[in-house]
This record gives C-alpha cells, sequence and structure tokens, in this order.
C-alpha cells in the first residue's frame, strides 16, 4: 500500500493537470457553476450540518473555537449568498494592466492569469472551505485545502458537494483536493514544490508561524489578528463605548476581534463608562496598574484581573481583553508597533492632527479612525468573499480576494523583429 507521500503527491499532480484545464473555462461557464453550488447549498443542508453537528460533538463547549466552527441554517445561507456575491464580481482574469509599443514596434502587454494551484491551511473553519473554493474557482485556480481535524466531517461533506456540482458542469473534480485530516499530509503538503504555487495559513499565530517556519512552498501570512484601539484623550466616550463594545463582543473569536484597549492617561476616569457594556458579554478584562486602579469598584471583581506581561502581544480569539495605559500618542503608537499582528489597529479620537498621525504612522494592514475593527472583512470591503487578511508587505495586504489570487504575464507580439547582437 503506497504511503501518504505518495498517495497526496499522486493526487497533486492530478490537481495540477486540472489548474491548466481550468484556465480555457470562461467566466460565464464559472458564473453559471458557482450559482448552481449556491443553489444546491440548501438541499444539501441536512447532510451538512449532520456532519458538522459531529464535528461540534468532539469538541469542549466552552472551547471558543466551537463558534469558529459551528454551522447552522443562517450561516449556510450567508455562505450561499458569499458564494452568489462572488459569481456577480467581474473576472479578474485577462485584464491588461499595462501595455506600450516599443520603438521596435513590438507590441508588449502584461495580462493578469491564475497563480495556479493555490494551498490553504486552516483551522475550524468549514466556511473556509466554500470561500476558498468560490474565490479559487472565480480567479482560474485550482485548490489544494488542507482542514483541522476538529473540522473534519464537515469539510468532508462540503468537498463532497463540490465535486458532485463540478462533475455536473463537466469539470475536472480535481480542480479542488481537501488532504487527509492527519498531521502527516501537512508537512507534506509544506513542501510540494512544483505542485503547489502558493500557501495560504489561515488560523492562529501558532499556526501561521509552524507554517512559515517548515514550508518550502511560498507563503502569504494571514489570519493572526493582535488588534488594538487607543482611546485619545480627544475621543468621545459615547462613540468608544459604541466601538469597543462591537469590536470585542460581535465575534471575539475572529481575527479582527479587540485584544488590547489602548488609553490616554487623561482619560482614566472615563475608563468606567468606556468598558461597562462589556459587563454585559461578561468580557474578562486585564488591566495595567493605572487602568485596574480606575476600574476597581466600578467593573464586577470577578471581570477585573491585574495584567501580567502575556496579556499584551496576544490574540485572545475570545471574550478578554487587555488595558494599556499611556500618557501620550507617541507611547501609544510605540505599544502597538511592539505588540501589533499588522492587522487592523484603530484610534477614537476628535483631534484631526493627532487622527492623522496615527493613520500615517501605524503600520498594519488596515488603519481605522473612529470606527470599530469588526469591518476588516473582504465582503464588507465589497471585494466578495476573501480568502484571508494577508498581514506581510509582498504581493498582497488586508482582505485578500480575487485580485489577489492572480499574478500576470507579459505578452509580446512582433512581425520579425529580431534583437542585435
Amino acid at each position: 500500500m503506497p504511503d501518504m507521500k505518495e498517495m497526496i503527491t499522486k493526487r497533486l499532480k492530478a490537481v495540477q493537470k486540472a489548474s491548466r484545464e481550468i484556465i480555457i473555462l470562461s467566466d460565464k461557464a464559472i458564473n453559471t457553476l458557482l450559482l448552481d453550488l449556491a443553489d444546491k447549498i440548501p438541499d444539501h443542508r441536512e447532510a451538512i450540518l449532520n456532519a458538522n453537528k459531529k464535528d461540534i460533538e468532539r469538541m469542549d463547549p466552552a472551547d471558543p473555537m466551537v463558534d469558529r466552527l459551528l454551522l447552522n441554517a443562517s450561516r449556510l445561507d450567508a455562505i450561499a449568498a458569499d458564494i452568489r456575491n462572488v459569481a456577480s464580481l467581474p473576472s479578474p482574469l485577462d485584464v491588461v494592466l499595462e501595455q506600450r509599443v516599443l520603438p521596435n514596434a513590438l507590441k508588449l502587454k502584461k495580462v493578469a492569469v491564475p497563480i495556479g494551484v493555490i494551498g490553504i491551511i486552516y483551522e475550524a473553519r468549514p466556511n473556509v472551505t466554500f470561500d476558498v473554493f468560490a474565490l479559487c474557482l472565480k480567479s482560474g485556480n485550482a485548490t489544494v485545502l488542507k482542514g483541522g481535524s476538529d473540522a473534519m466531517y464537515s469539510n468532508i461533506a462540503i468537498v463532497d458537494l463540490i465535486h458532485s456540482v463540478l462533475k455536473e458542469h463537466g469539470i475536472n473534480p480535481d480542480t479542488i483536493y481537501l488532504l487527509p485530516a492527519e498531521r502527516a499530509a501537512a508537512a507534506v503538503m509544506l513542501n510540494a514544490v512544483g505542485y503547489i504555487d502558493m500557501i495560504i495559513p489561515r488560523g492562529s499565530q501558532k499556526l501561521i508561524d509552524f507554517v512559515r517556519d517548515n514550508a518550502k512552498v511560498p507563503v502569504i501570512e494571514t489570519g493572526a489578528g493582535i488588534v488594538h484601539t487607543y482611546f485619545d484623550k480627544s475621543g468621545e466616550i459615547d462613540l468608544g463605548k459604541k466601538i469597543v463594545f462591537n469590536a470585542k463582543t460581535r465575534r471575539p473569536s475572529v481575527c479582527n476581534a479587540l485584544d488590547t484597549l489602548v488609553i490616554h492617561r487623561d482619560r482614566l476616569n472615563d475608563l468606567p463608562a468606556l468598558v461597562e457594556p462589556l459587563q454585559e458579554k461578561k468580557v474578562l478584562l486585564f488591566a495595567d496598574t493605572a487602568a485596574f486602579q480606575a476600574l476597581q469598584g466600578f467593573y464586577p471583581e470577578t471581570l477585573l484581573n491585574r495584567a501580567e506581561p502575556e496579556h499584551f502581544g496576544t490574540e485572545f480569539l475570545s471574550l478578554k481583553m487587555s488595558v494599556k495605559t499611556v500618557g501620550s500618542l507617541e507611547e501609544a503608537l510605540e505599544h502597538i508597533a511592539q505588540y501589533s499582528s499588522r492587522h487592523s489597529e484603530a484610534i477614537i479620537a476628535t483631534d484631526p492632527e493627532t487622527t492623522a498621525t496615527f493613520l500615517k504612522r501605524v503600520d498594519a494592514a488596515v488603519v481605522y479612525a473612529n470606527t470599530s475593527t469588526a469591518f476588516t472583512d473582504g465582503a464588507q470591503f465589497g471585494l466578495g468573499a476573501e480568502i484571508g487578511i494577508s498581514t506581510q508587505k509582498l504581493h498582497a495586504r488586508g482582505p485578500m480576494a480575487l485580485k489577489e489570487l492572480t499574478t500576470y504575464k507579459w505578452i509580446i507580439e512582433g512581425n520579425g523583429q529580431t534583437r542585435p547582437a
């Protein structure tokens, strides 16, 4: 019996072949398939939710990852809507990015083309399986998926549905390949040079570090969000209360959720009012000395803790938040620079000069003024469903959607020109 590496390599060769086939598909054919997939999700709802239930039952109910793993009727409807949205978007392929005619009459065009085979390694988020397929197919790419074992049954059920739709439309089902759930499969994927063109990890900082440290295939880092919101001395308290509550509690298990509230020392008297709404969701606070003293007697004792060094620079992914006191904008910027994962950062301020300085100097993929970091999302940006939030600077940054899943090639047309010796 062939070992896992041999088995996976054989399948990767088939995926690579499929990637060369789908490049000739018309945008109309791709859109028709995506709309059909969206329409079929309700018909397969029971099978998908039953599989998801099997995954949920294997997890600790108190684990914050349950929210990421959970599928229900409304979430499946939202996934179908996202797929339809992707189908409605203009194709990113064959777009002429640049063109000119040289003095020797050579015609040059720089044209957007698929990357080829895109590998995604991700944790307990089965919605990613749908999102990735839709975006990759729309951008002409084949897909290799390595989901976490926590979502194994959900991912299998989803990929089974996608394969059936591909077959119905006469498209090679090897266009998408779900790797075995075993950890050993990840090692094969990360070393699949020549078969996978790019790998995108989606998940915790631990996962991203593992992929970056072990991959031979090029990697785009996405996902981990150590997110700060700075409440300046010019911040408006009612505005701040709404923003902090939304950024922290809307979906605490996602990467754009607030992790650290940074507050100017001059506004410590307003800190109890700023975080008061968080009591409703029983948010645990880890406050530095000055913030702890300001909150004593105002925030529930059972939810108020003294911050330790490890509470800063931590992506909580749960109803926990640290509070850092600073004496100036400069100190806030230094704290964020030290602990940020370069994902999403925000300021709450009314002073235009302070706001402008923050927006210019903070180094992150997305920087906000007077609004919630919860908007870091491809759909919210009008990009359709996203494949991840890139926190690096090369190739793509921020929500990665269709355009970010393409590269380009130069097309040169001549009429017998030769280059002089």
